[in-house]
């Protein structure tokens, strides 16, 4: 059929120089969208022959080497080699050699900071941990040391956090109690460390971070705010001055136990506990309005602890119903090697316990880490983080420390003070050293409530308020798997709260992988795109053509799914086709491939199978720029190879259609060309 009569059977003017589209208008008539005829339908050229070798090495190099991390190496001297892998074995020789005393001044002043907030915070969250006071101090000393060695971030402030804490305490506390046999407690905590930084150390070394991925954003929202919820609830029993408190970590458990026991409340302890409660919010509230008085919130702590273990000291309020620390140990950390614990009836208690804390306080260390980098346009190495995070737990582990990592409170003062290297972290291990050696006599009579005022305080920032408003207006989804990690630590427990939640975003993974979008792809006039009919008016369906795009990998897991919705689209446009009078029938379907990024055996029998049911509905399938891995599969397999024909793949939506246009069967509706010219108006 030439181009004069086929759009004179179509009632569309001819245009020199121009091939027509067929398509239709507002009214149900068909006539023809003008496209140039200098178009050129491109080839779909065949991916380059690669070994199956080169196929797995480049996978295995994008999965576990994505940063590339040889690239510096190349082209470099042998000495400068040795140089260079010193330097990314050991972050520090990076700055070391450039470091100068106008940096050292701005490290003193933030590692004396984060000493003095750092010093209260670990005696407290011992305690939240069932741990010995002295722990918390210990676990302050060796670990900061390890960190500035081979951490990559210049402000992340390490040592004990309290979610860590509160998870450690409160699994080891299911098992073993730190009352009745608090030595083996202790051994258990010392082991679960050595396993949490077995753990992050591995991940590290074996570069599989991506691990971690899966405590998204929204999970670790809810879950902290959560804990944050628990945590805050636990300290009544330091608050009240009640001394038979459960260790649950239950909302209802909690609640049930401080009404429980009214008559031990302590009016003294309430009345102190709440003044410095209030002082400690007051400065936090100064400081958060305020950047530049963050020392206002950094020394409040322990001048909190100075002041009340000044007043329980003279006016002997430890006789009068509050609480005190009692005398801690002097000297720096003892070895603990001995203490661990590889057999027995624990160590599957041990190996959880690690695990749990581990993936925790390695999230937020890197987290944190990245949030300031990002401040002051730097680059934080996650896998190097992993390794720094993981060998200074396990040498923790050896110096009778618990699990630490990145705290995000201490980290925020060591920003805001002015910190330009991770100096200030040994300038708080030598704080705190001293403070073992010296002054460890001066805790004895601090009061468990300013301790317990310290931890609501530092937990209050974990509820993030307006992240979850954010949440909610970006994906409900997201937000129900917020509120499950949220409500699941609230009334169920810490880890079964994570887990589920955790269970719930892959839920919805497995929900996108097996139902995987598809759409109908229309024509926006005046251009060759093609765009999604429900998304932008403007597009119009293309008249003889079913055009669907596909956007995900097709695989066992979606294939079944994508040949029952796409035979759908087919049913549907039919049954659509066959209720107007005057249609142009589906002669075409073609799939839009740009978005699969890959495919397998299955996928490759899918596309054999809609072939077959598509062809016996009198169509054809046409695909449009498969990727290259889509191609190698489909040449290989036999029941495919027909798909290799020009005819069958094009470049874009918009060359296909045009060079099949030119071969549509299309059959000239007589009663609709008869009324068609008695629409148009005659001269006179």
């Amino acid at each position: 059929m030439d181009e004069g009569s086929r759009n004179k059977r179509l009632h569309c003017p001819s245009t020199n120089g121009t091939t027509q589209k067929p398509m239709e208008s507002k009214e149900g008539a068909h006539c023809l969208e003008v496209i140039p005829a200098s178009m050129e339908v491109h080839r779909v050229e065949q991916p380059p022959a690669r070994s199956f070798c080169q196929k797995l090495k480049n996978k295995l190099l994008e999965m576990f080497f994505p940063d590339d991390p040889l690239r510096q190496f190349k082209g470099q001297s042998t000495k400068r080699k040795w140089i260079l892998g010193a330097q990314y074995i050991l972050p520090i020789l990076q700055w070391a050699p450039h470091y100068t005393f106008k940096l050292f001044k701005s490290d003193v002043v933030s590692g004396l900071t984060i000493a003095s907030l750092a010093i209260p915070q670990g005696i407290s969250y011992a305690k939240l941990a069932n741990l010995p006071p002295i722990v918390g101090l210990y676990s302050s000393f060796v670990p900061p040391l390890i960190y500035a060695v081979f951490g990559s971030s210049r402000d992340l402030a390490v040592g004990p956090v309290s979610i860590a804490s509160l998870i450690l305490g409160s699994m080891l506390s299911k098992e073993v109690s730190p009352i009745k046999d608090p030595v083996l407690f202790l051994q258990l905590a010392f082991t679960s460390t050595f396993f949490a930084g077995l753990f992050q150390a591995s991940l590290g070394l074996l570069r599989l971070g991506f691990l971690i991925d899966f405590l998204s954003k929204a999970i670790l929202i809810g879950f902290m705010a959560g804990a944050a919820v628990i945590v805050s609830l636990q300290q009544l029993k330091s608050l009240l001055g009640i001394t038979h408190f459960t260790p649950q970590m239950g909302l209802v458990p909690v609640l049930d136990s401080v009404f429980h026991h009214t008559k031990e409340w302590s009016w003294e302890t309430i009345l102190m506990g709440f003044c410095f409660l209030v002082l400690l919010l007051l400065a936090r509230h100064v400081s958060t309005k305020r950047p530049k008085l963050f020392w206002v919130s950094a020394g409040a702590p322990l001048a909190c602890v100075i002041v009340s273990t000044i007043i329980v000291f003279a006016f002997k309020a430890q006789h009068h119903g509050i609480s005190v620390i009692g005398k801690l140990q002097e000297g720096l950390n003892p070895p603990s090697w001995n203490m661990l614990v590889f057999h027995g009836s624990h160590l599957g208690l041990v190996i959880k316990t690690g695990f749990v804390t581990g993936i925790i306080s390695l999230t937020e260390g890197i987290a944190v880490g990245r949030t300031f980098a990002a401040l002051k346009d730097y680059r934080v190495d996650g896998n190097k983080e992993m390794m720094a995070i993981g060998l200074m737990n396990i040498v923790g582990s050896f110096t009778s420390c618990y699990v630490t990592t990145g705290a995000f409170s201490r980290s925020a003062v060591n920003h805001n003070a002015g910190a330009k290297t991770a100096v200030s972290n040994i300038v708080m291990s030598i704080t705190v050293m001293v403070t073992l050696l010296f002054l460890m006599p001066l805790f004895e009579y601090t009061p468990n409530l300013v301790l317990g005022a310290i931890i609501v305080t530092a937990v209050i920032g974990l509820v993030d308020v307006p992240a979850a408003i954010n949440i909610w207006r970006t994906d409900k989804f997201d937000f129900v798997v917020m509120l499950t990690a949220f409500f699941g630590v609230l009334f169920i427990s810490v880890q079964e709260g994570l887990a589920i939640a955790v269970g719930v975003s892959i839920f919805k993974i497995l929900l996108q992988v097996t139902r995987p979008r598809t759409v109908v792809l229309g024509s926006i006039p005046g251009s060759d795109i093609y765009r999604n009919l429900h998304h932008y008016k403007d597009a119009v369906e293309v008249p003889g053509f079913l055009i669907i795009s596909i956007e995900a990998p097709i695989n066992f897991a979606n294939s079944m799914y994508l040949n029952e919705r796409i035979l759908r689209w087919v049913e549907e446009y039919e049954e659509k086709e066959n209720a107007k009078k005057h249609s142009i029938n589906i002669q075409y379907v073609i799939l839009d491939m740009s978005a699969v990024s890959g495919i397998d055996t299955t996928g490759v029998t899918l596309i054999k199978e809609l072939k077959k049911a598509i062809e016996k509905k009198g169509m054809e399938l046409v695909l449009v720029n498969p990727l290259g891995e889509i191609i190698e599969k489909l040449q290989r397999a036999a029941e495919t190879r027909d798909f290799m024909r020009p005819e069958n793949l094009y470049l874009t939506v918009g060359e296909a259609v045009t060079s099949l246009s030119s071969s549509m069967k299309i059959h000239p509706p007589t009663t609709y060309d008869e009324e068609a010219q008695a629409a148009v108006p005659h001269p006179n």
